[in-house]
């Protein structure tokens, strides 16, 4: 045992209350192009942090891009710490996530808020949830939260006892396979490091998608 240290509280303000955006709509997530257009998708590599770039032709006027039956799913970072506006949106291949929308607030290193989903209303959700949550990981399915892990410590810690978090950590885990997500990934720990701009090859940040390899930001879709 230990005296806890005395907090000053305008120190237990700013990490409790790490929020500072607006409430999102479905049509934050929307991408503004039409028909069918040449995009750069992030695709992950399995069990590794790198990704690869998959230049391939997504129709926006199905689903406005996302495509389940090629594994083409919507992933958005939006800056949360300064309410800029800030929001990148493009596709991500490679979780197998079949229906709802999963967000978190760990995102390295900048630790903005990421999305991935299946339609815009569920990831609208998802970010709002978080929003409200003050940070965290969260699992929706029709609008609904089916499970969550509250991290209101800056949106990246908890203070809840050790046995609470891990329960709420495995039913967060379980929550994704019941959407459609293969029991061998792990999509939380996945996400959390694909807007990391140190690793190859692709990243998406709140500025759009990012080359690592050139440290350049690049455009959604590729003239040829």
């Amino acid at each position: 045992p230990f005296p806890e240290p005395a907090i000053r509280p305008e120190l237990k303000t700013a990490v409790c209350q790490s929020f500072h955006m607006q409430e999102l709509s479905e049509d934050d997530f929307r991408i503004g192009e039409q028909g069918v257009q040449d995009c750069r998708v992030i695709r992950l590599v399995k069990d590794q942090l790198l990704t690869e770039e998959w230049i391939t032709p997504v129709n926006f006027e199905q689903a406005q891009g996302i495509d389940l039956t090629r594994d083409i799913l919507k992933i958005a970072v939006i800056e949360r710490h300064r309410n800029t506006g800030h929001r990148g949106l493009g596709f991500l291949s490679g979780t197998g996530l079949r229906r709802g929308a999963i967000a978190a607030s760990v995102s390295h290193d900048s630790h903005n808020l990421i999305v991935i989903g299946t339609n815009e209303k569920d990831m609208a959700a998802a970010a709002n949830r978080i929003r409200t949550l003050g940070g965290g990981s969260v699992v929706i399915d029709q609008g609904q939260v089916v499970a969550e892990m509250p991290l209101p410590l800056a949106g990246l810690m908890t203070d809840v006892p050790a046995a609470v978090i891990a329960q709420q950590n495995e039913r967060l885990r379980e929550a994704v396979h019941t959407l459609g997500v293969p029991a061998d990934i792990e999509p939380f720990m996945t996400m959390a490091f694909v807007s990391l701009t140190v690793i190859p090859h692709l990243k998406m940040t709140t500025l759009g998608l990012v080359d690592v390899d050139r440290q350049q930001i690049v455009p959604l879709v590729v003239h040829r």
